[in-house]
């Protein structure tokens, strides 16, 4: 019980001390978060009306997509600031004093997930404005609210890997771009009907596609069939495996 009373109070304060920098630089939800509402702008009033999706509220349809592709570009931030972490010594620092070592690395994902959400409310505030609307229950908003956050930690267990392990910091923040930009080869802007063959068999494999489908059918109200448990076995699986390579090479830097 002890050891459990240190490690939360370890966690606090790595987690405190991750989250002065979000606040000092509020700038960064910010870029977090335009890019995203630049997109759905343009993809609701530029090329909405040439899209057919089946739907008669374009904005319902891409906002799915929209948070995952938030999501994807402010885990960067975590690739950012542990690579500076590593590079000024302040890892090898932290093991040098009495404290639970994961909660170094917990800090920093824990951090994620609060400035993302914060990024995705502030999307669907702008999504309200652009007539988003949703038929979904308070049952049906916590999974939604579940399945981000399991993405954000999985995405950003991802971006420790890549904060502890590149050599330049245009490196640590290179990894976010293809993930910024899966969205585009899924069910995010168009269905996968309109495809190609190869690119339909690889956007309905992947796992953007399955999130985007859950979280859709689950704010309109509608059956999500087997669609959520595929989202959470990519979301699951790759924060596991994620997770496993992240902690082997934070050791690796710290010894």
């Amino acid at each position: 019980m002890e050891a459990k009373n240190f490690f939360f109070s370890d966690m606090s304060v790595m987690l405190g001390r991750s989250m002065r920098h979000i606040v000092r630089s509020m700038d960064t939800i910010f870029t977090v978060c335009l890019t995203p509402i630049a997109m759905m702008l343009l993809f609701v009033y530029v090329f909405g009306g040439a899209i057919e999706t089946g739907t008669d509220n374009y904005v319902n349809f891409l906002l799915p997509g929209i948070l995952l592709m938030a999501i994807a570009s402010g885990v960067a931030y975590v690739a950012y600031r542990l690579f500076l972490d590593k590079q000024r010594g302040i890892i090898e620092r932290f093991h040098s004093m009495p404290i639970a070592r994961s909660t170094v690395l917990w800090g920093h994902v824990l951090t994620s997930v609060v400035s993302n959400i914060i990024s995705v409310v502030v999307i669907i505030l702008v999504a309200l404005i652009m007539g988003f609307r949703s038929s979904a229950g308070v049952l049906s908003w916590f999974a939604v609210a579940g399945i981000l956050v399991l993405f954000t930690l999985a995405l950003t267990w991802v971006a420790a890997i890549a904060g502890l392990s590149a050599k330049t910091v245009e490196g640590a923040s290179a990894f976010s771009y293809p993930l910024i930009f899966l969205p585009f080869i899924s069910s995010a802007f168009v269905p996968t009907e309109t495809m190609p063959s190869v690119v339909r068999a690889f956007a309905e494999n992947q796992p953007v596609t399955s999130i985007v489908e859950t979280i859709r059918a689950l704010l309109s109200n509608q059956p999500v069939g087997n669609d959520i448990w595929v989202a959470l076995a990519w979301c699951l699986g790759i924060m596991i495996v994620a997770y496993l390579f992240a902690v082997r090479a934070y050791k690796r830097n710290a010894a």
